[in-house]
Order: structure tokens, then sequence, then C-alpha cells
């Protein structure tokens, strides 16, 4: 079901989602080889608990952590381990809390010292796809528009888009309508409307688009064993325009990265 928010709502959403940017800005300063993604769980763990917020994946449909940790050939819901990391990998971090009665969701896909070439244009190219997405949920365009979008662009650059794994509305409750997958043809699916909150996170491999999980009943990897990406935001639809609730800013500003990237989505500039 589709719950349009109120601009009240949306505020709070903001906070909410601004929690796991900090936690996600916290830990882009821990992520380097040796480091274990258990370690950072517990990092991230107590951090948002001292910022007054919840874990929002904690004990959600029995998860075992506060962050899924997915690393190289990991697309999403890695759980973390005692596996230290190593140069050269790619680590995506997904991240929920609860604050104020909402959730905040997002990911990024790190990268680990010196990855190779191949990989670092994969990151590169999934993270400009989550913005190409993120750009048609505006008012007179439809769910799949979203999808067609992120696809067409991956797909020129000779990548692969997960088919099972989709965003989804995001507010009181994790998973909430519509689902938001990162394929499909323009014209399709749902209407958006004023008010609507999702979690757009394109899910890109190097290889081939087939899946499949793990034993432990969480992780999900390509079935050729390369690697994938996933960036995911959190996006209100407000005054007919998409309206970005989280940033990439805090990672960027712990690496010492410049961007504006995600300036055309914000009606106010953020004030870190």
């Amino acid at each position: 079901m589709i719950i349009i928010k109120t601009p009240e709502e949306i505020e709070l959403m903001r906070q909410s989602a601004l929690i796991v940017s900090k936690t996600l800005g916290m830990l882009a300063t821990e992520l380097k080889p040796g480091v274990t993604t258990l370690e950072l769980d517990k990092m991230a763990e107590a951090y948002i608990r001292d910022h007054g917020a919840i874990p929002g994946f904690l004990g959600l449909y029995d998860c075992p952590s506060t962050l899924l940790t997915s690393v190289n050939e990991q697309i999403v819901h890695g759980l973390p381990t005692n596996r230290p990391i190593e140069e050269g990998d790619i680590v995506s971090v997904d991240c929920g809390a609860i604050m104020n009665g909402f959730y905040g969701d997002h990911a990024y896909t790190f990268e680990i010292g010196e990855v190779a070439p191949e990989v670092k244009k994969l990151l590169q190219i999934t993270k400009e796809s989550l913005y190409v997405g993120i750009r048609e949920f505006r008012i007179g365009n439809r769910v799949e528009d979203v999808g067609s979008a992120i696809q067409r662009y991956t797909e020129a650059e000779g990548y692969a888009v997960v088919r099972e794994l989709v965003g989804h509305g995001l507010g009181r409750k994790m998973h909430e309508g519509p689902e938001m997958p990162n394929y499909g043809k323009r014209g399709k699916g749902k209407k958006f409307m004023e008010g609507m909150t999702v979690a757009i996170e394109p899910m890109i491999n190097l290889g081939t688009k087939n899946i499949k999980q793990l034993k432990d009943g969480w992780t999900i990897v390509t079935r050729d064993g390369k690697p994938s990406a996933h960036f995911e935001h959190d996006v209100a639809l407000v005054n007919g325009k998409p309206e970005l609730l989280s940033t990439f800013a805090y990672i960027y500003q712990a690496l010492g990265i410049v961007s504006n990237e995600e300036d055309e989505f914000r009606a106010v500039p953020l004030v870190l």
C-alpha cells in the first residue's frame, strides 16, 4: 500500500535518513584493509543508539545485524562476518535506522584502497544511474519510468540489472508500496503522487544478471562471481519534484571528495 506523507512527516523522515547518512559517514573513516564487517556492525549500532535512534535492520525479518555488508560479488543482504576486508575489495554498506517512528534506509558501495579499473567504473556508472533514476521520480511519471531510465543507462555500458531485488516505498515501515524495480518500460506502473516517499536503489552487476542466495539465508551473490555495486537514496516527492532526504555528503566529507551531484535534488542546501 502506498502511504502519502504530510510535509511534517517528510521532515521527520529526513531526520531518520540523516542519521543513516551520518552513520555511513562515520564508517567511511573506518573502512580499511584489516577491519572486519562485524567490527563495523558494532560501531554502527553504537553510533545509531548514541544519536537517539534505533537500528532499523536489527531484528527486522529476524535480521541479526545492524548493517548488511556485501563484499565484491555479494550484491545485497550480506551478513557481517569476521573476514578482514582486503585491499582492492568493494564493500556495499546498507544501513537502516528508526527515529520519530520513521525509517531511514540507504546504501553506498565503498572502494577499499585501489580497486581494479573495471570495478571502479562499475561503481561510477551505478551511482550515476541512481541519479538518472531519481530524476524520473516526479509528477506526471510512473514507477517504471525510474526503472527504465536506470536500465537503459547501465545496460548501455554493458552492465546487468538485477531483477529479483528492487527498491521500495519507505515510511513507518521499512517496506511500503510501491516496489521500485531498476528495470521496466516507460509509461508503466503506478502514477507518482505528491508526498510519496521511496528508496531508490540500483543493484548492478559487472557480469550476468543472474543471482543466487548463500546458505546463510541472507547473502545474495552474482551467479558468475563477478562484482556487484549498490547505491541507495531516500527520496520524497515534494512540489512535484524529487527531494533527497538522505545524503552521501558525510561520506564525501570523510573521504575528502568534492561533489555537487545532489544539489539539483534539494530545495534548501544541506548544511553539515
